[in-house]
């Protein structure tokens, strides 16, 4: 074998690897009811027995796994920070202040889109979903639960929010990423997104206006929002400048501060003010920084709210990452990708179908690849030449790209952005993913527009040459 000659995968050989990980996915979760752990390490072992019939050597195909491990290694650090800074902004009554404050002010009616806009100005002002998803949305997914909607409704809710606030905000690295893979201007790519982005995100506000009559219109009892309150007064000392350690890191956030330093900046916060407002010692703060916080007031409903965090409650999101950048990673370094890819470029005849085709190219790429920045990479390499080619303004490809790569990415359960989300959130993706009404409706809407011809743009002399064209 090892004097085999290299080559790409055939196209049947490349599908095979897709079709491997898919059948073993769905089987895993729909039949038998078990995680997708050991499906994507199936999906591992067919990828890498194709590659090694294409000539590849072991070495090649382990260099695979190992990039893919290392272009998640900052998801995977930030998860296990994330983990530590619940743990401990729980036991310094940092997050029970928020719920508490949160509680009193918010009218369970209008819950749900209230978060929506919250979540979206926050990551707006941020560029970071991330960030919003784990200082305003652990709160919110709190107070939700105190108000009596189902979680998944809320965390669906919070995601929509902070995926468009993330994906219009021009501190945001996808929002920058996407242009500069497509060659056009942030400020142009903005402006082109918020064709298809604002229907999206309009019907989506509508959706959770009228969920929020049908969940707290009369579904939650203030009776138990009392008890509640009551509880966490009881169990912590609330006062205001608990409020300050998420605040913290919000402003790091929008001073554009590293997301790692920034978050270990907030965990340190609230480890003092835990101390001060508390009274909790050093050993309570290494304990709910690894193991999460419990919470044992005697009220159940308390208790439910505030026992979560700690870095174990990460380990579950932290190996899905692992197994599904491995498959990733054989699939990037073996070309299997690249031969599925360039097969569907061949047979895209219109304009019209090569952009819908980069949104489609954009989800899948989150499914196989289970990361953001590599499915915006890789597809934005692989169509920019035809897109050239066929005289098609920079910015209709950037577009394509957040649309279907930026705004999917949360809803693939082996995905670092969703996995990343059901640890933080403790709700599984599959549960919250029929409510993140923006994520999944905005790139229907992209591909309606694209096969319409709705904001499809070509470069003027481009057009002028069409024009000449049918005039001669």
């Amino acid at each position: 074998m090892s004097n085999k000659t290299k080559r790409d995968p055939y196209l049947w050989e490349a599908g095979l690897s897709f079709l491997a990980i898919i059948i073993s996915i769905s089987l895993a979760i729909v039949k038998f009811g078990s995680e997708p752990h050991i499906a994507l390490f199936i999906g591992t072992i067919v990828a890498s027995l194709v590659a090694l019939k294409a000539g590849y050597k072991w070495k090649e195909i382990e260099e695979g796994m190992k990039n893919g491990i290392n272009n998640s290694l900052q998801a995977i650090i930030i998860l296990m920070i994330i983990g530590i800074i619940i743990g401990i902004w729980i036991s310094a009554g940092v997050v029970p202040t928020m719920i508490y404050y949160g509680l009193k002010v918010l009218n369970p009616t209008y819950f749900l889109v209230a978060t929506a806009l919250i979540c979206s100005i926050t990551s707006l002002g941020t560029g970071s979903s991330w960030t919003t998803v784990g200082t305003v949305g652990i709160a919110m997914m709190a107070i939700g639960e105190g108000l009596g909607i189902p979680l998944p409704v809320v965390a669906g809710s919070i995601i929509s929010g902070a995926w468009f606030g993330d994906k219009i905000s021009p501190l945001s690295d996808t929002t920058n990423l996407a242009p500069a893979m497509a060659g056009a201007k942030l400020y142009d790519h903005i402006k082109h997104m918020l064709y298809t982005t604002s229907v999206g995100y309009g019907i989506t506000l509508v959706i959770f206006t009228f969920l929020g009559f049908k969940y707290g219109g009369g579904a939650a009892e203030m009776g138990q929002v009392d008890l509640l309150l009551k509880g966490l007064s009881g169990a912590f000392n609330i006062n205001l400048m608990l409020l300050l350690p998420p605040v913290i890191v919000i402003g790091l956030a929008v001073k554009k501060v590293p997301a790692i330093p920034a978050l270990a900046i907030g965990a340190i916060a609230g480890a003092l003010f835990g101390v001060i407002f508390q009274g909790i010692g050093f050993g309570d703060i290494l304990n709910a920084g690894y193991g999460g916080y419990v919470s044992n007031t005697g009220m159940d409903s308390v208790d439910s709210l505030l026992s979560n965090g700690g870095v174990t409650a990460m380990m579950y999101s932290i190996s899905i990452i692992f197994l599904a950048m491995m498959f990733g990673g054989v699939m990037e370094e073996t070309n299997q990708l690249k031969v599925i890819v360039t097969s569907v470029l061949t047979k895209l005849k219109s304009d019209n179908s090569l952009v819908a085709a980069t949104v489609l190219t954009g989800i899948l790429m989150n499914i196989t690849l289970a990361d953001e920045y590599m499915s915006i990479v890789i597809t934005g390499r692989t169509y920019a030449q035809a897109y050239r080619d066929r005289g098609l303004k920079a910015k209709n490809l950037s577009r394509a790209l957040e649309d279907g790569a930026t705004q999917t990415c949360a809803l693939v359960p082996w995905n670092t952005n969703g996995a990343y989300v059901a640890g933080t959130l403790g709700i599984a993706t599959l549960a919250y993913l029929p409510f993140c009404f923006f994520n999944w409706i905005t790139p229907i809407v992209s591909i309606v527009f694209a096969l319409l011809g709705i904001t499809i743009e070509h470069e003027d002399d481009y057009v002028a040459e069409d024009e000449n064209q049918k005039l001669a």
